[in-house]
């Protein structure tokens, strides 16, 4: 029943678009109840769908569009646990915006972007094919740009919006050129699609992956790596993310914690099976994560932004994430489910930790950590959450964060005995700092005493309700779900009859193991026999992870939280900040600068590598293309003033010239018969 109605999941907040876009300016607190009211039909309808089709089932609804495309829905584990994800966390951020932006003069236009917003991600979430997926992807891109610049008049909004739109259509470059490669391959192989079916859906691409040549998938993998890493913001398209700040607290919340950053992961995960079958695919996707995890991490030991902590800190889970992906050239497709298992509970504390953020900033009216000090003592509901949210965040025991985060760091050490260590290294530094910027970040807000004046008061019931709901998330929902929701993504893959024994052979490797773990494929044939021989993938249970290994994880989040305390809650603190670092210390100086992204990227780059060769172009277009035809135009209007002359509009001279014609003609006529040439 519920899944004859799947298409209002989208439809109602497009309509909760229009009418707050239209009527919006005449409604209490611009229509934002309208949202809230859209997608929380959208959380009933997703959890309406769970209960039909949960554990074994998917909803597959499709219609033509025009050629060999058409216009569907595919709701299947890994769209169903999304679409859960994102209409909860959004109705709860909608929640909250109801009071954040109380009082805004843009409040409609505001809940009109967010609606459409949402719309378009959970549009992108069960499309059927690409180029569905794509449109939505584009629309994703678009409402970012709207609201990232929400606040238009402020230059440095304004700028944020373009830096956002621009870089991530870098991407979508790539992720086009994928799409474009992809359907030429497949319209290749003259396909006799049975009714129903259509290039680019992805049951199409699943089935028929192993007759594009290994050459072309692994161009196909990075192209579609490309977009997600524009999108999610993977090294070295990741200058977009801190600079999103610069749009109110809510949309930091949506683009950081459900929506827009969680789609190039997405990506990833739904053509996960060409990316295995790739070579070499994963291994990109674990080294960009792997060393995004670890570049972002650093960046938020010492930056003084509350929001800009978080900003950072998203961009590195996000490596986490994708490096979880990444090494399933190793595990197999026990990757999907653990990096959307860290995807989903980080939705919930990172959206915690921006909305916790916000309340602050609503009360102190400073995003500066250096202004604020002592908070506790006046929002005591903030700071609580807030302690859950870091909590999970720093991967600390029981913890939504530590299930998720420990297991990618598990299944990446089990990558690394086979094929290399290197993201397992960053990833485990990675994790060390995150305890640690995120209990700076903690600490120095809500401990110790009052550094500057503001407002003492709590948050509105409006906006610490979705905080409550969120933090109970963060605290118990990787200890009830784990099990569960990794043996219900596990299957994702089998609805479609995927082979990935044989994807396996063709990217290099083939599955063996406790986790289904990858032989290198230079094995060849031993290994197939091998994988063989078992019969499935992951079938043989291997000795498992060194007692140390499995305990990494604890020390690291104990640790990183003690080393914070000792420098920054005022109870235990025993080291100054300065003793270790100054003003003038040289990598502190990088740190803040980002590394010099924006004056190599726009200072360098853009202006002097980019405008430079811009202006070289143009140069050679002046001068020679423009100037060539300039010239040949010229020659030609010149010959053409000569020869007009000869038009005088005199008979006489006409007759004269028609008699010298024909004497010319019978004079050569005569010469070429005495030659013989006639």
């Amino acid at each position: 029943m519920y899944a004859d109605y799947a298409y209002l999941i989208v439809a109602l907040p497009v309509l909760a678009f229009l009418l707050c876009l239209f009527v919006g300016w005449h409604l209490p607190r611009g229509g934002g109840f309208l949202t809230v009211l859209a997608t929380f039909a959208g959380l009933i309808l997703s959890l309406g769908i769970f209960s039909e089709i949960y554990p074994d089932k998917i909803i597959h609804q499709s219609m033509p569009w025009f050629a060999n495309f058409n216009v569907g829905i595919l709701i299947d584990p890994l769209a169903l646990v999304m679409l859960l994800m994102v209409t909860f966390v959004v109705t709860l951020i909608h929640t909250y915006a109801n009071g954040y932006m109380n009082g805004d003069p843009g409040s409609a236009r505001y809940f009109a972007e967010a609606a459409l917003f949402t719309a378009s991600m959970l549009g992108l979430i069960y499309a059927d094919n690409l180029i569905q997926l794509f449109i939505f992807w584009e629309l994703v891109g678009l409402c970012s740009y709207l609201l990232i610049g929400f606040w238009y008049r402020k230059p440095s909004a304004a700028a944020a919006a373009k830096k956002a739109f621009l870089t991530t259509r870098v991407g979508d470059v790539f992720f086009l050129a994928a799409i474009i490669l992809l359907y030429n391959n497949l319209a290749g192989l003259n396909l006799a699609l049975k009714p129903g079916e259509y290039l680019l859906q992805f049951p199409v691409i699943y089935a028929h992956i192993t007759q594009i040549a290994p050459d072309q998938l692994t161009l196909i993998a990075l192209g579609l790596l490309g977009g997600a890493v524009g999108k999610s913001g993977q090294f070295p398209l990741h200058v977009w993310l801190p600079d999103a700040m610069e749009g109110p607290t809510t949309v930091s919340a949506m683009i950081h914690a459900a929506t827009m950053v969680t789609a190039g992961v997405y990506l990833v995960a739904r053509m996960f099976p060409l990316f295995y079958a790739a070579p070499y695919g994963l291994t990109a996707v674990a080294a960009v994560g792997a060393f995004t995890a670890l570049f972002a991490a650093t960046m938020g030991l010492t930056s003084f932004d509350i929001k800009r902590v978080l900003a950072f800190s998203t961009v590195s889970q996000l490596g986490f994430m994708m490096a979880g992906l990444g090494v399933g050239a190793a595990v197999g497709t026990v990757a999907v489910g653990v990096s959307i298992f860290h995807l989903i509970g980080h939705s919930f504390f990172k959206a915690l930790l921006f909305l916790g953020a916000g309340s602050v900033i609503h009360a102190v009216n400073t995003n500066d950590m250096r202004e604020m000090g002592g908070v506790g003592k006046y929002m005591k509901w903030t700071m609580y959450t807030m302690l859950i949210g870091s909590l999970s965040l720093a991967g600390f025991p029981l913890f939504t964060g530590f299930f998720s985060k420990d297991e990618i760091i598990v299944i990446a050490y089990e990558y690394g005995t086979l094929i290399n260590f290197l993201p397992y290294i960053f990833l485990v530094l990675a994790a060390v700092l995150t305890a640690i910027y995120t209990f700076r970040m903690w600490f120095s807000v809500f401990t110790g005493k009052e550094r500057s004046d503001y407002g003492k008061h709590e948050s509105p019931m409006v906006m610490i309700g979705p905080l409550v709901i969120l933090a109970i998330f963060a605290f118990g929902f990787g200890y009830v779900a784990q099990n569960g929701f990794y043996s219900y993504l596990d299957s994702n893959f089998e609805h479609y009859d995927v082979d990935f024994v044989e994807l396996g052979i063709i990217g290099g490797h083939v599955l063996e193991g406790e986790h289904g773990a990858a032989a290198e494929g230079e094995q060849g044939a031993a290994a197939e026999q091998a994988a063989t021989a078992e019969g499935e993938a992951g079938a043989e249970e291997g000795p498992g992870e060194p007692w140390y290994i499995q305990i990494l994880p604890i020390i690291i989040a104990i640790g990183g939280i003690l080393t914070a305390a000792l420098f920054y809650w005022d109870k235990v603190k025993k080291f100054d900040p300065s003793q270790v670092t100054g003003d003038k210390d040289p990598i502190r100086k990088m740190l803040l600068k980002g590394y010099y992204q924006h004056e190599i990227m726009t200072g360098w780059f853009a202006e002097t590598v980019v405008y430079g060769t811009a202006l070289i172009c143009n140069m050679i277009d002046i001068k020679l293309v423009d100037g060539w035809l300039n010239w040949l135009s010229a020659w030609v209007m010149g010959f053409a003033q000569h020869v007009r002359k000869v038009q005088t509009g005199v008979v006489q001279n006409y007759v004269t010239a028609l008699v010298l014609g024909v004497v010319v003609l019978v004079v050569v006529i005569t010469l070429a018969i005495e030659v013989g040439l006639v």
